[in-house]
């Protein structure tokens, strides 16, 4: 089918045809396929004057809440909800595949982008993602998830290395990709400008071959970041598809198939992966559905209240009871001049937007005077003197305040990194004004990252995070402080005391062109609780209007050749007086020491809905795969063993645990001359014929000998490299004979 077409027209299937589409190619079936920009909402441009990092040509579409709020949710079938919705949008507007979601791991609170992200753990960040990615491809739209890998970092993005240990590469920051298309098998994966370990990610052949194609036989089509392609032919040669956005007067593709420098059938593999990606898409090009812009807003203020933290109630101001309270002051800027999505690629040209005060005044101002009061100003080229008198005034008149607080648009955006974790001066400032003129204060925070709230915590009764709302932003927080919708989300990031305290503080955002990630796998809650930190909230942390109770822990231990590991099961009781939802958050704390292990993980999750009163038996499997921890000699490793299971409502709110003994497979590490002389003589068949043949040579004599011998020292030698102890007079072994040993076995 590829010989009717001539090679230079097939190298224009590398590359897009414009800013937004791919070449086609109607000999080899391949029609024009459309991107378009969207994690959480579509960004479609005007393909004549494109506008990568504005909105301001976009059509106007869903703004729905991002992946930072999303994932508070920690509830699949909601986020499946929202990508069918966009997949719907989507094809209205005749986009083919959605670029995102973004998955990168949350390494530090300072990411400029980390709103578009999930977690810091891997795990919840790809059965997420995964939800999302079968809710666009239901409707028959591509998703791309983005940006394989470890751009966790905006500060030189384009050119950085990320300088990780394999461990911590696998563990943690490709694990969230693997899970992700595990769960959720997205078509097309984008990758991400950084490099790693000193190589480019769109030109990584162990990255795009080695481990994506052959380790996780993944069949889609791989997607540069717009201008992350420098050598196209090394691209194509590594395993890129598509580089993007399209050169195709770029001749480099063309002259090295002319000259035989790439081979034709790397073109060709290009072509059937294409080919696939079109025929997935088919529906989206054969049918046009009118886009129900109503239905979404209403889908997007659900689930901006659903995913909402209920993060610090002490004085129980919430629900707020119109009964109960007389007169209420709005303060803040960002009340009426809302935040409700982050800036940059993702910035989404809303259908409407509504703001929390608007939203309060119309639910409550009939019945309750709702009073408005700046407070500070969002843009530093507005006038600096905040308008804190007013504020306070307004405070001291009034029986509560609705005090809003967050990140300026400013401080977040694609393209830069914040420098602290502490909401504005100006802000800090506000809310110790006001809490001293009246206890009785509500916060509501809009941010896309995560802010400390440690210095001011306790001076105020009730905090909520709302993150970034999307466009329902008003409704949505009205919702929730009226008690319309009992909040349920719980963190999907720490939320640290100090930046100092955070495993990335010192290696970030790197230098000379480097950025070492010296923390390894212990990167959020794994590094909070190996160092026994204090954090201003856990992961997994959120309250609700009602209370719940744990009780009659089971495991069950399913045999070796079963993919489950384990079974974990408890009751679940509501035992307040509102309905609601919690999340069973189940952590395996590894204690077989074949590795560093952390102190316990995330594995399985569930999000139950019930009633006052009500009680549920809820299930939950542990697959073996998610066990596995990867050794950087041996591979991906669970040797079994005691394993304590701990349930609760957050990572450090325990409520039920046990330990459990699981059955593994004894971790076999290849011997080398390097390997230690005990690692040698422990090994099942190198030991008893080492020892044959130094037993046959008269033993070992010499230091090495007098070591062995002596019952205080005899554990010295066995640690050294059998390369090493080959050196010393009296060891009979050379390494010539210890490496024809090797071959023998």
């Amino acid at each position: 089918m590829t010989g009717h077409v001539p090679a230079a027209e097939k190298a224009l299937l590398t590359t897009g045809a414009d800013y937004w589409s791919t070449h086609p190619v109607p000999e080899l079936g391949l029609p024009r396929i459309r991107v378009s920009d969207g994690p959480h909402g579509l960004r479609v441009q005007d393909d004549d004057n494109p506008d990568h990092l504005g909105r301001g040509r976009s059509m106007p579409c869903t703004c729905f809440p991002p992946a930072v709020t999303l994932a508070s949710s920690w509830d699949p079938q909601l986020i499946h909800n929202i990508g069918a919705a966009l997949a719907r949008e989507a094809r209205a507007l005749g986009v083919d595949v959605v670029l995102g979601p973004g998955i990168e791991i949350k390494r530090s609170p300072l990411c400029g982008r980390n709103f578009e992200y999930y977690s810091e753990d891997p795990l919840l960040t790809g059965r997420l993602a995964g939800a999302m990615i079968h809710g666009l491809q239901s409707q028959g739209v591509g998703a791309c998830v983005k940006h394989f890998a470890c751009n966790t970092q905006e500060t030189d993005r384009l050119r950085v290395s990320a300088d990780v240990d394999e461990r911590g590469l696998r563990e943690i920051y490709l694990r969230a990709f693997e899970l992700t298309i595990r769960e959720g098998n997205p078509w097309a994966v984008m990758s991400a400008y950084n490099r790693i370990n000193g190589v480019f990610a769109s030109e990584n052949p162990w990255l795009l071959t080695d481990i994506l194609r052959e380790e996780w036989r993944y069949d889609g089509v791989v997607i540069s970041d717009w201008g992350a392609v420098h050598d196209p032919v090394a691209a194509l040669a590594a395993g890129l598809d598509l580089r993007m956005p399209g050169q195709p007067s770029d001749p480099r593709v063309r002259d090295a198939l002319a000259n035989g420098t790439l081979d034709e059938a790397v073109i060709d593999r290009v072509a059937e992966r294409l080919r696939l990606l079109a025929s997935r898409t088919e529906q989206s090009r054969t049918t046009r559905p009118v886009a129900d812009f109503d239905a979404h807003h209403k889908i997007a203020r659900r689930a901006a209240a659903e995913s909402a933290v209920l993060l610090h109630d002490d004085a129980a101001l919430l629900p707020i009871d119109s009964a109960e309270v007389s007169s209420i002051a709005v303060i803040g800027e960002l009340a009426r001049t809302p935040r409700y999505q982050g800036a940059g690629s993702s910035a989404v040209n809303p259908t409407r937007v509504v703001t929390a005060l608007d939203a309060l005044q119309a639910r409550l101002g009939e019945t309750i005077p709702v009073s408005f009061a700046p407070g500070y100003v969002l843009q530093s080229n507005q006038d600096a003197t905040a308008p804190v008198d007013e504020a306070v005034a307004l405070a001291q008149s009034s029986q509560l305040v609705v005090l809003f607080l967050g990140l300026p648009p400013s401080y977040e955006a694609e393209g830069r990194d914040r420098t602290t974790i502490e909401l504005p001066a100006d802000q800090v400032a506000l809310v110790k004004a006001v809490a001293a003129a009246n206890s009785r204060v509500v916060v509501a925070l809009s941010n896309g990252s995560a802010v400390t709230t440690a210095e001011w915590r306790d001076t105020v009764g009730s905090i909520v995070e709302f993150w970034l709302t999307g466009q329902a932003h008003g409704d949505s927080i009205a919702d929730v402080l009226l008690g319309e919708v009992n909040p349920s989300g719980k963190l999907p990031e720490t939320v640290p005391v100090r930046l100092e305290d955070t495993s990335s503080y010192l290696d970030f955002p790197g230098e000379m062109g480097h950025v070492r990630h010296s923390e390894g796998i212990h990167v959020g809650y794994r590094w909070f609780d190996a160092r026994r930190l204090e954090v201003d909230y856990p992961f997994g942390h959120g309250l609700s209007y009602t209370t719940f109770g744990y009780t009659d822990l089971h495991t069950t231990v399913h045999d070796l050749d079963d993919p489950t590991a384990l079974t974990v099961s408890i009751t679940l009781t509501n035992t307040g007086s509102r309905a609601g939802a919690e999340v069973v958050q189940i952590y395996v704390g590894d204690r077989s020491a074949v590795l560093q292990m952390p102190e316990r993980e995330l594995r399985s999750f569930a999000k139950v809905h019930l009633a006052a009163g009500a009680s549920q038996r809820v299930e939950l499997p542990i697959a073996r795969a998610d066990l596995e921890h990867f050794h950087p000699e041996a591979g991906w490793i669970f040797a079994g063993g005691q394993m304590e299971v701990s349930v609760g409502a957050s990572s450090r709110d325990i409520r039920l645990q046990t330990t459990v003994k699981l059955p593994g497979h004894p971790v076999e590490v290849p011997l080398t001359v390097w390997s230690q002389l005990g690692d040698w003589m422990a090994h099942p068949a190198a030991g008893p014929a080492l020892r044959k043949v130094i037993e046959e040579r008269g033993g070992i004599k010499g230091r090495i000998g007098d070591l062995l011998s002596d019952p205080v020292t005899k554990d010295s030698p066995l640690t050294f490299p059998l390369i090493s102890v080959t050196q010393f007079p009296g060891f009979p072994i050379s390494t010539e004979d210890a490496q024809d040993l090797l071959n023998r076995l």
